[in-house]
């Protein structure tokens, strides 16, 4: 009886997302689906994390490898689990959709809140400020963090902008932007793997930090490997707009997550090849520069540093190509207060503007907690998006069990799919989640507390306006 039950809710799942076929329009292929995952992924967390990660492991640039392969079992796995979600549905709201369709409509309603008022609008504020500090960078101007927040403020909303202003351009600057950042990348990672040049020397006035032994202390480098991989469910917020959505987001959501791995190795080895993981730990953000240097002469790091500005603007775009479209999928399902008007799309721009309008707003509001934040360095090493990140791995530990749960109620036909990948995405996303505990206990589990409240708010919504 309740496999028969079951089967009727994934034909009525079925019938529902025929539905959404109709009504969405497939602005997106295969290659933008694709592009968006590594656009997103490969980002500012290579370029400004890999040193937290060698002083999390106290310079030990073989474990920092590992640790790097550890944390992408969870994208990994899990895109490979979620899968089993995006053929079987074309409910808009990604993972929202998901969460409605297989577990329950309130529960999608609380994970939809989350992802709409905290993890869209944090990552885009953290991200925002990291490309007004290499801008900085570039210029050889000593910012303030005010100056830099007011740039970040500048920058996102620009691209905020083109993305509302032209749905079509916000996804050709997402492809434009991934192949440009892989060309600094993959070239640092094949020269520095084969440098032979001796390592330079730690530039004077700059605190030199030395390989230490950390013992079990390095299981913290996984909040930045966490951070530096994010961003790959995202792209299954724009399924509703893709081509072929069953055979163009299975085939990105395999493609990109190993494309990111293997370049992530690269470069992270070549580097602590080239520089030293002495000079990488010490000179953090800036050591990027140095490699330009000894590769292309003095213009070098400007050069480089201008591909790493290129980068970090794909990932804003990216992230708010995202999430300006959250609110609208929410209201879609009256999941969010004055659902009707938010849920109107403009025909000119294919948006719903009242949610472009409440991500906006969101994200400036995140900007200015992230300024809070750092003026006080309460979180130390961390910044907020690091601890919404780590929720969501959290979260994501429901689907992983769902698809356990129809492989045994014969839904799921492989044992590869339906029982040995959600377990190793389970285990890679509990293991993310204990390294953000390491990282600052107090106020890591004080956000994650928020981010749940969070979530019971939406949940409680749901209950109450939808009896």
């Amino acid at each position: 009886m309740e496999k028969a039950r079951e089967h009727k809710r994934n034909s009525n799942i079925n019938a529902e997302s025929q539905q959404d076929r109709k009504e969405a329009k497939a602005n997106y292929g295969l290659l933008t689906a694709t592009t968006m995952i590594i656009g997103i992924v490969i980002g500012s967390g290579i370029f400004f994390k890999s040193d937290d990660v060698l002083i999390y492991t106290g310079g030990d640039a073989k474990l920092g490898a590992l640790v790097f392969c550890i944390g992408a079992f969870s994208i990994i796995f899990g895109s490979l689990t979620l899968i089993e979600f995006s053929v079987r549905t074309k409910k808009n709201g990604g993972f929202v959709g998901y969460y409605e369709d297989f577990i329950s409509k309130r529960v999608a309603c609380g994970f939809g809140w989350f992802q709409t008022f905290i993890y869209f609008p944090s990552v885009t504020a953290v991200v925002s400020w990291v490309a007004s500090l290499y801008i900085f960078s570039l210029f050889n101007i000593e910012a303030g963090l005010e100056a830099q927040i007011i740039l970040g403020f500048l920058l996102m909303t620009m691209i905020y902008a083109l993305n509302i202003i032209s749905v079509k351009v916000g996804g050709y600057f997402q492809n434009a932007s991934t192949i440009l950042k892989l060309i600094p990348l993959i070239g640092l990672a094949i020269i520095g793997l084969f440098w032979g040049a001796s390592n330079p020397e730690i530039p004077a006035g700059i605190e030199i930090i030395e390989k230490s032994k950390v013992g079990l202390r390095w299981v913290a480098a996984l909040t930045p490997i966490a951070y530096s991989y994010d961003g790959w469910t995202i792209a299954t917020s724009i399924t509703n707009e893709v081509k072929n959505p069953k055979k163009n987001m299975s085939l990105a959501l395999v493609i990109g997550p190993l494309v990111v791995l293997g370049v992530y190795l690269m470069y992270f080895l070549g580097l602590s090849n080239m520089l030293g993981t002495e000079y990488l730990m010490s000179t953090g953000n800036n050591a990027v520069n140095k490699a330009g240097e000894l590769i292309l002469g003095s213009n070098g790091s400007k050069i480089i540093v201008i591909f790493v500005i290129i980068s970090v603007l794909g990932v804003v775009n990216g992230v708010i190509l995202g999430g300006l479209r959250m609110p609208q999928a929410l209201a879609s399902k009256n999941m969010i207060p004055n659902s009707e008007k938010i849920a109107e799309i403009q025909p000119k721009v294919g948006l719903s503007l009242s949610s472009c309008f409440i991500s906006y707003v969101t994200a400036v509001i995140w900007l200015v907690l992230h300024y809070l934040t750092q003026k006080t360095g309460i979180l130390r090493n961390s910044d907020v998006s690091e601890i919404s990140v780590v929720f969501s791995y959290t979260c994501y530990i429901v689907l992983y069990i769902k698809v356990i749960k129809m492989w045994k109620d014969k839904i799921v036909d492989s044992f590869f799919k339906g029982m040995i990948c959600p377990i190793f995405a389970i285990l890679g996303s509990l293991i993310i989640f204990t390294g953000g505990i390491v990282t600052n206990p107090f106020y890591v589990i004080i956000f994650m507390i928020t981010c749940f409240i969070v979530c019971i708010a939406g949940f409680l919504y749901y209950k109450r306006t939808n009896k």
